[in-house]
């Protein structure tokens, strides 16, 4: 018989902007020299002879990929969420910045990335990070925010309401990630034979403990389906 059950921690996100892990350290009256000593010294479980970034030099540089390639995929992921008129603006939105500022921007990427050897870009097949880092570059210079950036279909799709990732390890009991959104929720899972944990974290002005409930109520039903038990 399989048994889920579900193990839910909830962190309640006082305000948002986490001060990061510098941050931290300086609130709690640290001197930048004892943060990197910190740094070091406590995020380790056994120490090893290298260094464990001692490789790091020796990986391949992934290239920035192509502008018309990430914004291909921008508009496939859109594709689901609008309707017809609104898939025309934003393509039309989309296709004026990969043939305007979108190409300038893009070219100055590059070449930023060839002068910084030391850095890597992960591109992977999504298009955020490429798009991000070309937001980026333009909000840093002082540039007019480009079109596509204001386009209310790229703001909807860059608000990731539930933002997830797997803590699978049987050493790892209670971990989670924060919401990227003030009205999200954050959630690390761990998948086992017999269990699943979830650590879900979220503002206080969200409902938790509602979507906990939900959330177990879910995999109540999953495992009432595998063990072949009518939903109620």
């Amino acid at each position: 018989m399989l048994c889920v059950r579900l193990a839910c921690g909830s962190v309640l996100l006082r305000r948002p902007g986490p001060v990061g892990r510098r941050g931290y350290w300086r609130t709690v009256g640290l001197t930048e020299s004892i943060i990197s000593e910190l740094d070091t010294d406590h995020h380790f479980v056994h120490r090893s002879t290298i260094p464990t970034m001692h490789f790091q030099d020796s990986l391949p540089r992934l290239p920035v990929p192509k502008l018309e390639d990430t914004v291909k995929r921008y508009l496939a992921a859109q594709k689901p969420l609008l309707d017809d008129d609104q898939y025309r603006n934003t393509e039309r939105i989309a296709r004026e910045f990969e043939k305007g500022v979108g190409r300038k921007l893009h070219r100055d990427l590059v070449e930023f990335d060839k002068k910084n050897k030391h850095t890597s870009y992960i591109s992977g097949k999504g298009f955020d990070r490429h798009l991000f880092a070309l937001k980026h570059l333009s909000v840093s210079r002082g540039d007019p925010m480009p079109e596509l950036f204001l386009d209310s279909a790229y703001q909807k799709l860059n608000h990731i309401i539930l933002s997830t990732s797997t803590l699978h390890s049987p050493a790892v009991h209670l971990g989670g990630f924060g919401p990227v959104v003030p009205d999200g929720f954050g959630i690390g899972y761990n998948v086992f034979d017999t269990w699943v944990g979830c650590n879900t974290t979220g503002y206080l002005s969200r409902e938790l403990q509602e979507f906990l409930r939900c959330l177990e109520y879910s995999l109540n039903d999953i495992l009432d389906v595998l063990e072949g038990r009518p939903l109620v």
